[in-house]
């Protein structure tokens, strides 16, 4: 007997695509239009190149995602001055429970108001940061208009 009739033959590799793309095209781009392509790719969002020229020969939607860094980097540094600020307030308050138990009112009360002088140029610094976050806001929301 011969070796191929005792077992059936093994399939083997990937299934045949019933559509397979087998048609090529080539185009040359000079500098400045590569930058650009490249940048319309990356704000695709897409993964694959071949797919995303596909998408723009034939006119299908292109999700465009815009990520403005300075935005992102200054909200996140606010996030964590606004964390820092809540930690002051909550030492803020475990300082004056700790003032009015350990020392004298007279002595509390000094020390109290040299706390207050330092929370008032807090406050002041808050403001100012406030109004930063406007001034920021406003001109951000010009530049996407």
């Amino acid at each position: 007997m011969e070796e191929n009739n005792k077992h059936p033959p093994k399939k083997a590799g990937r299934n045949p695509k019933k559509d397979p793309a087998v048609f090529r095209y080539s185009i040359s781009l000079n500098a400045e239009e590569n930058a650009r392509f490249l940048s319309l790719f990356e704000q695709s969002g897409m993964k694959i190149m071949a797919h995303f020229i596909t998408a723009c020969l034939f006119q299908r939607t292109i999700k465009t995602v815009k990520i403005d860094k300075s935005a992102m980097d200054y909200y996140m540094r606010l996030t964590t001055l606004y964390g820092q600020f809540r930690a002051v307030g909550v030492n803020y308050n475990q300082i004056v429970k700790l003032l009015y138990r350990n020392f004298s009112e007279k002595k509390a009360s000094a020390y109290l108001f040299k706390l207050e002088k330092q929370t008032a140029e807090m406050a002041k610094l808050c403001q100012e940061m406030i109004r930063l976050t406007q001034e920021f806001e406003t001109k951000h929301l010009k530049k996407e208009e």
